[in-house]
């Protein structure tokens, strides 16, 4: 049997497109793409899962059928530009992919970063591991919950599943549109910013209330000063009211994850 090497190149090529795809989108996972983790260790889960993942795609059933039995098919290679673009394709389709759940982890970091600021918990700060910034120490607190919550319920297989899911319902080098998946992407992620206030709306509804009580306290006696006496009570006020909202925080992440699942489907073509 002859085997040219242009139907090498193909097979190879088979395997380095759904690695560019699984790479982008593990690089901008949460939890996975944190400083914390090697990147050594994220290229080899996502070679790993390439070489699982490839023999069940149909390209590469077309790819095999061509070196087994010599037909010459034109076929796009990694050396030709065509192939380099969509190397570049691929990556850009899994960073989009990953960047989702980046957002569902905001959503809950800016909620808290609400609280923090209306109860002037803001003070405490601490630094990102992730990112490396200093954020306050309540959102830090709900970055950690939603993580924990997001490992619990196995979302990083549940994404993984998708990406892997998406290689038949958005095969590579397909015609959609990889401007209408970030308009899709961009168009949710205003979204966050109203599910961050609706999940601190109670606590910053009761610190308005508090903080008039102080105002009408200043009023009725000029002489106390509100700075020493109204500060640690609106403190304390923040520290109950997240501690009494903490019942309602489950429910809020699993709404925003079936939300997350949902926009990538949507991304990719997939009837979830």
């Amino acid at each position: 049997m002859d085997i040219e090497a242009e139907q090498i190149l193909a097979v190879i090529t088979s395997y380095i497109l759904p690695f560019a795809r699984l790479s982008g989108f593990l690089m901008v996972l949460t939890v996975i793409s944190s400083r914390s983790i090697s990147p050594r260790f994220r290229l080899l889960l996502a070679l790993a899962i390439t070489v699982i993942v490839v023999p069940t795609i149909p390209e590469f059933d077309q790819q095999k059928t061509m070196l087994t039995s010599g037909i010459d098919k034109e076929s796009v290679t990694i050396l030709t530009a065509k192939g380099w673009l969509l190397v570049i394709e691929q990556t850009l389709i899994g960073i989009a992919l990953g960047f989702v759940s980046r957002l569902l982890m905001e959503t809950f970091v800016i909620g808290g970063q609400i609280i923090a600021m209306q109860s002037g918990l803001g003070f405490a700060s601490l630094v990102d591991p992730a990112n490396g910034n200093s954020v306050p120490a309540l959102g830090q607190f709900f970055l950690m919950m939603t993580s924990l919550m997001f490992l619990s319920v196995d979302g990083h297989l549940l994404m993984i599943r998708l990406v892997v899911e998406s290689f038949t319902s958005f095969p590579i080098g397909s015609s959609y549109s990889i401007s209408e998946m970030f308009y899709q992407l961009v168009h949710w992620a205003r979204w966050i910013f109203a599910a961050a206030i609706l999940m601190a709306l109670v606590s910053m509804a009761s610190l308005l209330i508090v903080n008039l009580t102080f105002g009408v306290m200043t009023r009725a006696a000029p002489q106390i000063n509100i700075f020493a006496v109204g500060f640690p009570l609106t403190l304390v006020a923040g520290l109950i009211l997240v501690w009494s909202n903490l019942n309602y925080f489950t429910p809020h992440f699993y709404r925003q994850l079936d939300r997350a699942n949902e926009l990538m489907c949507n991304m990719v073509n997939l009837q979830c």
